[in-house]
């Protein structure tokens, strides 16, 4: 009878053996925690800045931010833009708030983070800012607009290429799950594109770089690069932009001035039609961020970055020359030039 009851225990503890081995094993999230990243900010005079900040310290935030945190912000921005300038003691005292220390030494805060994002408002000064970032080998990403003018994009990135240091812009409207979609083949290849967004204009900017970008970003997030000629026209309304590319599609960017906004546009494709979607929020732009800032891979290549640029800045030419259609070859290898004076 003894032996019988210690045969049955022996087998007992046998079978909770594993189960208590398996209860000693690191929790799969414990396995997967990755390096703390402190990130310096650059610019306090845009909504982005505290917009970023509340997803990155959260309380409970996405598992894919993890680890994320706004150190340091420089404040510097645009030197005479009213609507950015005016925000800075707002933006100040609620950054602090959420546990970011101001610092006024841009050397000394790049010798303590990891990656930089550079949120100033004014494209104009990104390009020293920008400089300052890459020659200490920190990886950036830049908010809309990437700079000022398209030279002055074309200096950064080079720059970056030539330093080996990793670099992206982007709008947020890029990231949306509808525009995504229509760029992994949703429709089957895009045969064209009508995109629409706001178009406020900034007199020290190309007219479209200050907020005509984001329905310009939707337009060549669903068509890709390539743009071969652009014709601006517009009304009281709308500034209207046609671009035909190299393949000969067509896209188009329409820019509300005037009467209901938002943000949104259709993608025709070999399989279908699709609504781009409009505004989703912050949080698909932060996490693609996030993940650049850890791989070093940025999720848009240069080279479309810098055609979006041109197609916004060839269509300032041809609301020059009165509508006629512009050559972007051309227009890039103007600011190429440009950019090689600022090396």
């Amino acid at each position: 009878m003894l032996a019988t009851r210690l045969a049955t225990c022996a087998v007992a503890l046998m079978a909770a053996l594993p189960a208590r081995a398996q209860a000693a094993e690191p929790a799969p999230e414990a396995k997967a925690a990755v390096a703390p990243l402190r990130i310096g900010m650059i610019g306090l005079d845009t909504s982005h800045c505290l917009e970023f900040t509340k997803l990155l310290h959260a309380e409970t935030p996405d598992p894919r931010l993890a680890g994320c945190r706004v150190a340091f912000v420089y404040p510097e921005g645009s030197p005479d833009i009213e609507s950015s300038v005016s925000r800075v003691p707002e933006n100040t005292v609620k950054i602090r708030g959420m546990g970011v220390e101001v610092i006024d030494d841009l050397p000394a805060m790049l010798a303590q983070v990891d990656a930089v994002l550079l949120e100033t408002n004014d494209g104009r000064p990104h390009l020293t800012q920008a400089r300052a970032v890459i020659e200490a080998g920190k990886p950036l990403f830049i908010d809309k607009p990437v700079a000022g003018s398209l030279a002055d994009a074309i200096a950064i990135y080079r720059l970056a290429k030539d330093r080996g240091v990793p670099v992206f812009s982007s709008s947020a409207l890029r990231f949306g799950a509808a525009v995504q979609a229509v760029r992994s083949g949703s429709i089957g290849e895009v045969t064209g594109c009508d995109a629409w967004s706001p178009c406020e204009l900034e007199p020290t900017h190309p007219d479209l770089f200050w907020y005509g970008i984001h329905g310009c970003e939707l337009l060549f997030t669903a068509m890709g690069p390539g743009v071969k000629t652009v014709t601006r026209t517009k009304t009281a309304d709308f500034e209207f932009v046609t671009g035909v590319w190299d393949d000969g599609r067509v896209g188009t960017f329409r820019g509300i001035r005037r009467g209901a906004g938002g943000f949104g546009g259709r993608a025709f494709g070999t399989k279908g039609t699709a609504a781009l979607g409009g505004f989703e929020g912050y949080a698909p732009l932060v996490v693609e961020v996030v993940k650049f800032f850890r791989t070093g891979k940025p999720p848009v290549d240069p080279a479309e970055t810098l055609d979006l640029y041109a197609f916004m800045e060839a269509a300032d030419e041809s609301r020059r020359q009165g509508g006629v259609p512009v050559n972007v070859a051309e227009v890039k290898a103007l600011a190429e030039q440009a950019a090689g004076l600022q090396r």
